[in-house]
This record gives C-alpha cells, structure tokens and sequence, in this order.
C-alpha cells in the first residue's frame, strides 16, 4: 500500500488521467536518466504510485552522479524497492546487463549549468553525446520505445507576432550565436533520435517541453517563478530584473506527468509534441500572480520601465498536436499550479 505522500492529491490526479496506460509497464524494466531532476522525480513519484496501485511489479534503474546527493533530497524515492541506482555520466556510462521495455532521456538540460556559467561546450557535449550514449544503450537492452525530453529552445527566438509556436513553425536557433547552444543541442540530439529510429528500429518519442512550475523546481536559479515563489516564502518583495513584459506559459507538474507518460506511451515515433501550457501571461503579471497566492501581502518590485518601440518576448507553445492526437490538455491552471507549489515546498522544506 502506498504510505502518506505529500503529493497524493497530485498522484492520485495522474493516475485518473493515465490509467489505462500503464498495463504496458507489467512486470517490465524502465531505466531513467536525469532521475534525480525537476522531471526525473516527478516521473519516479508517478511511477512508483502507479507500480504500487495497479500492482505492476516494474522496475526503474535510474542513472546518477551522487545518488548520496539524491538520497539526501529525496529520501522516500531512493529508498523504494521499485527503485534501484546506476552511477555514472551520460555520456559514457557502463551498460547495464539485460533488457529493458522503456527508456526515458529526461537528463538535465543545463539550467543549473547556465546560471553556474558552465562551459557552453561542456553542456553541448553533454547533451549531444548523451543522447547518443543512452541511444545506443536503448538499442542493446533491446527498448520498444524511447522519450527524449527535448526542449522549445529548438525553435530559436519566437517571432514577436506569433503568439503560439508549434511544430510545425521551421524556425530555429542562430548556430552562429553561443547563446543559442541549448537549442542547437536539442535539434541534434532530436536528429540523432530519427537517425537510431531508421537503423535500429527504436521508437524514439520526442516531447519539446517548455516551462513548469511545481514542487521539486529549483527556486535558486534563473526560472523566474521559482524566485517569485522564493521571495514569496521568505516574505520578501517579489523582484522583476526586467521590464516585466516578456511573455511566458507555465504547466503544473502534475499534468507534465501525465503528458511525458502519455507520450511515451501513445505519440507517435519522431513525430515532435509540444509540452506546456498555452495560456500566456506576462513576466510582471506572472510575479502579482505569485504574490496574490500568498496569505500576507507580498510587494512587487519591477526594475526596469518598457521600451514602447520593443516588442515583448514570446515563449508559449501551441499543444494542438498533443490535443489531437494524444488527447491531452492542461487540466490545473496556473494560479492553483502555484498554490500546489507553495503547499509542497512547504511541507518538503
């Protein structure tokens, strides 16, 4: 039976959108990477509730660096007995012995190295090569399907008058521009995953994933709703750096799950799904959103004035392929998305 989870509201509302899904992980093995990340948790915490509930008897070998590290943030999953550890790198860690049914590539995609100002080279590397490595590991243990966690940063900048990026938009990163590395990166691993697809037969699934909030998010780096969320809990005025006008969308974590199982499951092989919400809201109206979801009154400070002759930044996908072909949508909007953070960060510590 599973034991009392801060997240059982969360859980349970997976399951309920994924049920009949699962029957396909019976008495399987999945391996993960980036286990121990934003996504890698809330696939391990959907996983084992889902295990134990439908009584599955799967298993997941999750690839780790630190599993100390990891054993101290989330105790509860690195203590599961559906739950067993590999350590090594991406890029060229030892394969494991025997098959297994699924693998999931949701490696992290250098958040943390950004705002650390890690070589760009060195992300790019891990990235690219990674993905081969797992490919080619995917294509030993004999894998029926694959999820690459790619990213919208393959599009490159989104045009001021779109307000909606999808698919089918042929735009893409500047290769001659360093800043653009994350997306260059993420087209090449997506390519690699055509390229393994024709020659060995995996069923690589590709979700272009966008922007979260939950908990597990980091609070620490450079996603601007997990600072206003920080400020928020230490009673602090919310700060904007900028002007407040760029536009952003953000996917509860719960429904994330739902969708990254789903597409696992159901998308079709190399054909590219957007992951994130569509509804749109700026930087400086994201931030009042954050505040109002707090008990005490939290103030917003915006450093900088809009440019009139600027327009705003757009980082909002179209999910319309999801919905049609999958069956997906968001079913948490993001005022109650924050106030599950809130709640869960608070009962985590």
């Amino acid at each position: 039976m599973n034991r009392y989870n801060p997240l059982t509201l969360d859980l349970d509302h997976i399951l309920s959108h994924t049920e009949g899904l699962w029957e396909e992980l019976r008495n399987q093995r999945i391996f993960i990477t980036g286990g121990t990340g934003f996504f890698g948790c809330w696939l391990m915490e959907s996983f084992i509730w889902a295990n134990d509930k439908f009584d599955l008897n799967a298993s997941a070998l999750v690839l780790t660096r630190n599993y100390n590290a990891f054993q101290k943030n989330a105790p509860h999953l690195a203590a599961n007995p559906a739950i067993q550890f590999h350590i090594g790198d991406v890029r060229n860690f030892n394969f494991p012995e025997g098959e297994f049914s699924h693998v999931i590539h949701a490696a992290a995609t250098s958040a943390v190295a950004t705002f650390n100002n890690v070589d760009p080279l060195v992300t790019f590397n891990i990235i690219v090569e990674g993905t081969r490595h797992i490919l080619d590991f995917a294509a030993q243990c004999h894998a029926k399907k694959f999820l690459l966690t790619s990213s919208g940063t393959v599009y490159g900048r989104q045009p001021s008058g779109m307000t909606h990026v999808s698919e089918d938009y042929c735009g893409a990163p500047d290769p001659a521009d360093p800043s653009f590395f994350l997306g260059e990166s993420k087209r090449a691993a997506e390519l690699l995953c055509a390229l393994y697809s024709k020659k060995y037969g995996i069923e690589p699934k590709i979700a272009r994933c966008f922007s979260f909030v939950g908990p597990y998010l980091p609070l620490d780096i450079h996603y601007a709703i997990g600072n206003f969320i920080r400020d928020g809990l230490n009673g602090v005025p919310i700060r904007v750096n900028g002007d407040g006008t760029s536009y952003r969308s953000y996917l509860y974590a719960a429904d994330l799950a739902i969708w990254l199982w789903t597409i696992l499951f159901k998308g079709e092989s190399c054909r590219p799904y957007n992951v994130g919400s569509e509804e749109a809201i700026t930087i400086a109206d994201l931030a009042n959103t954050v505040a109002d979801c707090f008990q005490k009154q939290i103030d917003v400070k915006i450093a900088k004035s809009p440019d009139p002759n600027k327009p705003p930044e757009r980082y909002v996908p179209s999910t319309k392929r999801a919905q049609e072909e999958c069956g997906l949508h968001q079913t948490i909007d993001l005022r109650e998305g924050i106030r599950r953070t809130i709640y869960g960060l608070v009962l985590y510590g």
